[in-house]
């Protein structure tokens, strides 16, 4: 959980930086990002991705986010749409590279990532946790949404097998970037800079307000 926020924090902030430098957010972090491990896998996204540079916010739905967890780099980049009248997200794409070293079971890393990107999108967009007078009112998953299959996007995944780097951890960095990635699209889609998980319509709506 440390690790999911100061992700979302970090990298929400760069894509702030990046919109008021206007500059495109992965140009930018290429521009600045010292971390050569790191600069493979966000070019690796990108190209898979078929990332065009463009200032966010540019009506597109894109957004990037890096991290490192457990030794291992992660870069994920997302295609969001936005409704702006009701606030919903649709998420209907993403790309997630990452550099875990040496890797010894590739096909087991491969679904790792990619329960990693399912598990962090009910972070991102649906699981909270709501209190009144010190009780808890999300008991079960009657009012707690985990990820559905009927509303997962196209996970795309890229493991860079670095032969001369010793194995690292691979089975939850994918997950840290996932709420970065989406709120820094939703930003793409229509402006509204959300800064708290989970990116409800609700939260949307009032981001849009202020933007």
């Amino acid at each position: 959980p440390g690790n999911n926020t100061n992700t979302f924090g970090r990298e929400s902030q760069l894509d702030v930086m990046a919109a008021k430098a206007g500059v495109d957010p992965v140009e930018f972090r290429l521009k600045h990002l010292q971390d050569e491990k790191m600069r493979r896998v966000l070019q690796a996204a990108a190209e898979k991705f078929g990332w065009k540079p463009a200032k966010a916010p540019s009506g597109r739905g894109y957004g990037c986010a890096c991290g490192i967890d457990a030794g291992t780099s992660v870069a994920t980049l997302a295609e969001v749409a936005v409704d702006p009248r009701s606030g919903a997200v649709q998420v209907k794409r993403i790309v997630c590279a990452q550099d875990m070293g040496l890797v010894i079971n590739p096909e087991g890393a491969t679904i790792q990532m990619e329960g990693c990107l399912t598990m962090g999108l009910g972070y991102a967009l649906t699981e909270d946790l709501r209190f009144r007078g010190g009780q808890v009112l999300d008991r079960n998953f009657d009012t707690y949404e985990i990820p559905r299959f009927s509303w997962l996007p196209k996970l795309e995944t890229i493991i860079l097998d670095d032969k001369e780097a010793p194995p690292q951890g691979g089975g939850e960095p994918a997950i840290i970037t996932v709420g970065a990635v989406v709120a820094n699209a939703v930003f793409d889609a229509c402006g509204a800079r959300v800064r708290q998980l989970p990116i409800t319509p609700a939260r949307i709506k009032e981001a849009l307000k202020q933007s």
